[in-house]
């Protein structure tokens, strides 16, 4: 945009209350009979499945799709030729007003919060990939914000409305695994860890930013640095703090989800990290990147699934692997390797294995082949998040409900930046009690004229 417009459009969005204090705008009943009218921003990469998952609801229509790449906007307008198209989300919220019901954002991490606080005080159904955010503040003012706005929302957990996910959920619901001792969840998956291994310090001089890419929009929040070829845009900027929130953050919403789910949980007591001896012994890397490897350990409170006492759960990831009797549990059960992404519940009965995109497996091989599994149809996650907005059942991992697992998950990240301390949490407070510089780590410092309000 030029000046001009730029201004033009934020003037706009400014007397649209998009930045005032509250939900400014009621959110417009969709007819179940009628049409959907949908946005899309970020449609290239995890975005490209998403604008095709909403534009296959029958009552759906995209109406808009927007994206700082032109390149990757013009090729999502192959998939949506109807679609108006925005290279700046701002001016498209500001613009389509009350001709949009619902948004998702599929874009880098640090933009998510920005963009769904916008969309929600805007009165849009908002759909946003994972992590929910990339602060640990973030996660909780989202959750805040939609809780009494009558909009709907959903994590972009896809296989939580599988029936994997929902089986597992139903078992640990059930008690199937008795009273809960131990809990481990791992993503170890061949090949991942190569994102990271070859990045370090930042170049210490870019070069301008290809025509066809917006890069200052790309930055948004995130502080002001230099375009490099190959390391930011479009694939590697999970692995940089000011973009992304590493491994842990990317996958471990999907890893987490039933479980806090069949077990009730809340928030945790502390968490401590553990994590790669070269990327902890080197500052530059420390300061910009996230670790290859790591192990963040929470523990909780107990509740009425623990038989009231405190349990942990523990996350793997990069070349640090679940503990050896762990995964011989899964090799007495048939497993050739343990499930590399996965997570597995032990109780005082058994255990439960849910492999990432698989179905729960109950351990001990053999004990539990007379108990009846819940039946469950499968649904499409996108589906039923935009059903929920034409009136039908809160779909499966609104704001309201995964914020505080996001938040938790999130927590992880700043523990993986202060290795080898307990951080100890009060929820109700949103602190770390011992350690200012963890406290420092639970929300960040917008670049000027980015800020995300409510946080």
């Amino acid at each position: 945009m030029n000046r001009r417009a730029f201004l033009a459009a934020s003037a706009a969005v400014s007397a649209a209350g998009l930045f005032a204090g509250c939900v400014s705008a009621k959110p417009k009943r969709v007819s179940p009979n009628g049409k959907i009218a949908h946005a899309c921003i970020g449609v290239g990469g995890m975005g490209d499945n998403d604008l095709k998952n909403f534009q296959s609801h029958p009552r759906a229509q995209i109406v808009a799709i927007c994206d700082v790449d032109k390149n990757t906007l013009d090729r999502a307008g192959t998939i949506a030729p109807d679609a108006r198209r925005y290279t700046d989300w701002r001016e498209m919220l500001a613009k389509e007003g009350d001709k949009i019901d619902s948004v998702n954002a599929a874009v880098p991490d640090h933009m998510h919060a920005l963009i769904a606080m916008s969309a929600i005080r805007a009165g849009k159904h908002v759909y946003c990939q994972k992590p929910l955010c990339h602060d640990v503040a973030e996660c909780r003012a989202l959750a805040k914000a939609v809780k009494h706005s009558g909009l709907v929302t959903q994590l972009g957990t896809q296989h939580a409305s599988g029936v994997g996910d929902r089986m597992a959920v139903q078992l640990l619901r059930e008690n199937a695994v008795g009273t809960v001792k131990r809990i481990i969840l791992c993503s170890n998956r061949p090949g991942a860890i190569d994102d990271y291994r070859l990045l370090g310090p930042r170049p210490a001089k870019g070069e301008p930013a290809p025509a066809q890419l917006s890069w200052d929009l790309w930055l948004g929040t995130a502080p002001v640095r230099e375009y490099a070829p190959a390391i930011y845009h479009p694939a590697k900027w999970r692995a940089w703090q000011d973009f992304g929130t590493g491994w842990s953050g990317d996958i471990g919403c999907h890893i987490f989800d039933a479980v806090w789910k069949g077990l009730g949980l809340t928030a945790p007591l502390s968490v401590t990290a553990e994590v790669q001896e070269s990327w902890k012994n080197t500052p530059a890397r420390r300061a910009d990147v996230w670790p290859q490897s790591d192990h963040i350990t929470w523990v909780f409170a107990g509740n009425e699934k623990s038989g009231g006492k405190e349990f942990t759960i523990e996350w793997f990831d990069g070349l640090m692997f679940p503990p050896a009797d762990v995964q011989a549990m899964a090799k007495e059960a048939g497993f050739n390797e343990y499930p590399a992404e996965s997570s597995m519940v032990i109780g005082t009965e058994g255990a439960l294995l849910l492999p990432h995109t698989g179905g729960p497996v109950l351990l001990p091989k053999g004990k539990f082949e007379g108990r009846v599994k819940p039946k469950l149809s499968g649904r499409n996650h996108y589906h039923h998040f935009l059903d929920a907005c034409l009136g039908g059942e809160m779909c499966e991992s609104h704001f309201v409900q995964t914020g505080p697992m996001a938040e938790t998950i999130i927590l992880g990240t700043v523990a993986i930046r202060e290795p080898g301390t307990v951080l100890k949490w009060d929820a109700a407070r949103a602190r770390i009690t011992n350690s200012e510089a963890a406290n420092k780590l639970l929300r960040r410092t917008y670049r000027k004229g980015w800020e995300v309000p409510g946080v």
